[in-house]
């Protein structure tokens, strides 16, 4: 729940009697999703702001669980976006709703389960006074460990109260759980295949009898909630499995995906990405093309999946590589440092391409890869980062004449770009390019680019034309990169496409 908690507005009813008397009716936590769901599909509303890539495939079916009434479990390879999409069901109960004061199980004034609150309300009556509970306090959530106990989720007993003189028998010596304490709310179990299976059993009778037994103790408290849990595939059969019972209880299991198509890979980039330097939108396409085809890859483990979180990081990464070259030209006073007063972004603070590189060392921890090919992941990432940045090449400027560029090196010159050359300086470098313009454009980058989007530009046609051999490229010791005609004799320091 991401929602900011607000006081209750002055206007609502204070006590059991004024509820009454403003015609309030009780409704299950089922019923309010219900209502709600169907409230904002009439209406036209964003059902799950936030939710990127599951509009016609995984969100159609959680509908129907919630129309249905029926707790779920979701599928899916880490970084699916399972825990987000659960998170976001919060938004569709009722924003405040009535409680009684201090009831650990937040009960409903005109829906009273523990002894103690059913006595209340009979003996005070419609001079009770209520409190209201924000729809943000109402969703619980626990990741699964093994050491996760059934005190932990469900409940024991209190020592501290039994040493006050209460008895064994008293409900009040009862410390409640943490599913009981999200009482007519959402509950969501993470990772559900890591709890004991001995704990799991003691799901049991939430899902289906929607009731909770605490030890020895007689008390059947019935509890009204949504019960969703989110899982790998891999973990019925290898860390730990879902018993069968408990997986007979859900009413629903819905299978997550990554994004099927790559728009929506760029989408979930751009949406999610802390991004402290602009990236471009075809550098962006590239990280987009790159995470795809490391999850295609058969030297990759599928089974664990690749997290969309690759991707942004990626993002992030790149965009850090852009400021750091901002920061450090500065440093060295060059040309185009940050004069006083100015915006703390130099020019060159915009991602190009070749800042894409860092990204094999930095984020193969996030990859687990085939176990015969160990010692050859940053190679194997590398590859792969060439085939996106050829794929998109080919994709953003295919058609394009793009002679003027290979005609910067044909008399034997070379064009010096790399992470510490600065925009002016590459500029310099090209001068005015027949077609650089059209180029642009393709890229989106518009009529007026900045002198760090111009490099960028300039910067991704160089290497698509290496990676397509029609210009050789050479990596020096100090990180330059120079880009040189196919007759120079220039070799791949970074490998071809």
């Amino acid at each position: 729940m991401t929602e900011t908690f607000h006081a209750p507005p002055a206007d609502l009813p204070a006590t059991l009697g004024e509820l009454r008397a403003a015609g309030h009716r009780y409704k299950t936590v089922k019923q309010e999703l219900r209502d709600n769901l169907l409230a904002r599909m009439r209406s036209g509303a964003d059902r799950f702001p936030g939710i990127v890539g599951y509009e016609d495939t995984v969100l159609p079916e959680v509908e129907r669980a919630l129309l249905a009434g029926h707790d779920m479990v979701l599928l899916g390879e880490r970084g699916q976006g399972k825990t987000r999409l659960i998170r976001s069901l919060g938004q569709l109960l009722d924003e405040w709703t009535p409680v009684l004061p201090e009831s650990p199980l937040n009960e409903h004034p005109l829906h009273p389960v523990t002894p103690a609150a059913i006595a209340a309300v009979a003996e005070v009556g419609d001079d009770l006074p209520i409190s209201w509970l924000h729809r943000s306090m109402r969703y619980g959530e626990k990741l699964a460990t093994p050491d996760t106990s059934v005190g932990d989720l469900i409940g024991d007993v209190d020592p501290i109260r039994i040493a006050q003189g209460r008895t064994l028998g008293d409900p009040d010596t009862i410390h409640f759980g943490l599913v009981p304490r999200t009482n007519r709310g959402i509950f969501a179990v993470n990772e559900l295949p890591d709890l004991a299976e001995r704990i799991q059993v003691a799901l049991l009778n939430v899902l289906e009898e929607r009731d909770i037994q605490v030890r020895g103790y007689q008390l059947r408290l019935p509890l009204d909630m949504l019960l969703v849990a989110s899982a790998n595939p891999e973990d019925y059969t290898n860390r730990g499995r879902i018993i069968s019972p408990l997986k007979d209880r859900f009413g629903a299991e819905i299978r997550t995906h990554y994004p099927l198509d790559l728009g929506l890979e760029i989408e979930l980039i751009r949406q999610e990405a802390d991004l402290v330097a602009p990236v471009p939108e075809h550098v962006l396409e590239v990280l987009a093309r790159f995470a795809r085809a490391v999850r295609e890859s058969p030297s990759v483990d599928a089974r664990s999946g690749v997290s969309a979180r690759f991707a942004i990081a990626a993002a992030e990464t790149v965009a850090a590589a852009a400021l750091r070259r901002s920061g450090l030209l500065a440093a060295n006073g060059g040309a185009e440092a940050d004069a006083p007063g100015e915006s703390v972004l130099s020019p060159d603070a915009v991602a190009r391409v070749g800042d894409a590189v860092s990204v094999t060392s930095t984020l193969r921890g996030k990859v687990e890869f085939e176990a015969n090919e160990e010692g050859r992941e940053i190679e194997i990432l590398a590859h792969l980062l060439r085939t996106a940045t050829a794929e998109t090449f080919r994709a953003r400027l295919a058609g394009l004449d793009l002679s003027g560029f290979t005609a910067l090196v044909s008399e034997g010159e070379v064009v010096e770009t790399g992470e510490l050359v600065g925009s002016a300086e590459l500029l310099r470098q090209v001068g005015t390019v027949p077609g650089l313009a059209k180029v642009l454009d393709r890229l989106g980058l518009g009529d007026a680019p900045t002198p760090g989007e111009a490099a960028a530009g300039i910067e991704f046609v160089l290497e698509g034309l290496h990676l397509t051999r029609r210009l050789a490229k050479d990596v020096t010791d100090d990180g330059r990169t120079r880009y040189g005609g196919r007759d120079a004799g220039g070799r791949s320091g970074g490998g071809r496409g």
